[in-house]
């Protein structure tokens, strides 16, 4: 996997001509705000004339016209459909790019081999971006900013071709990363797709617990959870198109709780506790590895300041950190059940991190705690 380029500030758009995007869901809507911005004409299809004209209502495009001539095309339809979709799209029009968004790529490019499908202008892709909630009014132009977008090119992919698909992911922000499509099959399985069965296995232990254990719910379990609130009918096909990959890290993932579960059976026994250390060490060696701000693999100190949850004060914290010369490189909030204040954790750069705290309490704020790893 390598990355083709950077992303460029935002400018005059590479993408030239008509866009035409089938599927005006999340993704597809998403893209033409992005590029609607740009001035991109973009020419909105859709099997839901509802959703179209939803998307079209919010400004990602204009309904496409029988007499359109797209010079790309995004297919951003479920991944069931996706290549019957792909194949109408390069018959109807032959002359032009056809890229899909579906998160899975080794299936839809399976379906139209066989089907003995024209690829010369086909190049799988998809943005690693999106949102719980779907559908066009969910849609935002800036979910793919500084968000990898892998585009699976092969031996026959014309460099002019390509250039037009990595000048799609450039013009809404993204960062256009070349890979094959098993490679990002197997890696979405492990970074995407078991991430999202572990929070609804997870999430799903909430149902018919005591309502007094759900109120001491604080952020940890909310950030563990959040992707379960997923759509499940987008979710089964997902899975369904990637199930060996997703099971291959699936039974990893079982010896792994198996292990532990067995180590907590018999907490006193010889080498449990070391089991229960390896486990979390091997959770720290993992977070660690994750690209931070801007792709680096950069660990930044962390700020918990109390702030009162009156208008304006969220705003008035940010402003005199820049008097203090911090700059803030990531923020979570926390509101506790019945608290007349929040939390926030405000990751900073660890030489920052005694400047903050000593300027903000100066300031009146208090401080709840700091961490510089």
């Amino acid at each position: 996997m390598r990355a083709t380029t950077t992303v460029p500030a935002r400018g005059a758009a590479r993408t030239s001509g008509t866009v035409r995007i089938v599927g005006a869901g999340l993704l597809g809507s998403s893209i033409g705000h992005a590029l609607s911005a740009l001035g991109v004409d973009v020419a909105l299809a859709d099997t839901s004339p509802g959703q179209l004209r939803l998307a079209v209502d919010y400004g990602a495009g204009r309904v496409a016209r029988d007499d359109d001539r797209p010079r790309l095309i995004v297919v951003a339809v479920p991944p069931d459909v996706t290549a019957d979709v792909v194949a109408r799209e390069l018959a109807a029009f032959p002359e032009a790019v056809v890229t899909d968004v579906a998160s899975v790529k080794l299936e839809p490019l399976r379906a139209l081999r066989e089907r003995g499908v024209d690829l010369t202008h086909y190049i799988g892709s998809h943005p690693l971006a999106g949102r719980e909630r779907g559908g066009a009014i969910s849609a935002r132009a800036d979910i793919f900013i500084g968000r990898p977008w892998v585009v699976c090119r092969d031996d026959q992919t014309s460099p002019a071709d390509l250039a037009v698909v990595e000048g799609l992911a450039l013009d809404v922000g993204a960062m256009p990363l070349e890979m094959d499509p098993v490679e990002h099959d197997r890696s979405v399985a492990l970074v995407s797709h078991v991430p999202q069965l572990v929070a609804s296995l997870l999430a799903g232990r909430f149902a018919g617990a005591p309502e007094g254990s759900l109120r001491l719910a604080g952020q940890g379990v909310r950030d563990t959870t959040r992707i379960a609130a997923s759509a499940p009918e987008l979710w089964v096909q997902i899975l369904g198109s990637n199930a060996a990959p997703v099971v291959e890290v699936l039974d990893a993932l079982a010896a792994d709780l198996g292990e532990v579960a067995a180590a907590l059976r018999h907490p006193d026994a010889p080498g449990a506790r070391r089991t229960v250390a390896d486990t979390i060490r091997r959770g720290n060696e993992g977070v660690e590895l994750l690209p931070g701000k801007h792709g680096q693999n950069r660990r930044f100190a962390q700020l918990v300041v109390m702030v009162d949850d009156t208008p304006g004060q969220l705003g008035r914290l940010f402003g005199e950190l820049g008097e203090l010369d911090v700059n803030v490189e990531d923020l979570r909030l926390e509101h506790s059940p019945g608290a007349q204040f929040g939390l926030a954790e405000i990751s900073v750069d660890p030489g920052a991190v005694r400047r903050a705290e000593d300027g903000l309490t100066a300031r009146g704020w208090r401080i709840a705690s700091t961490t510089n790893d």
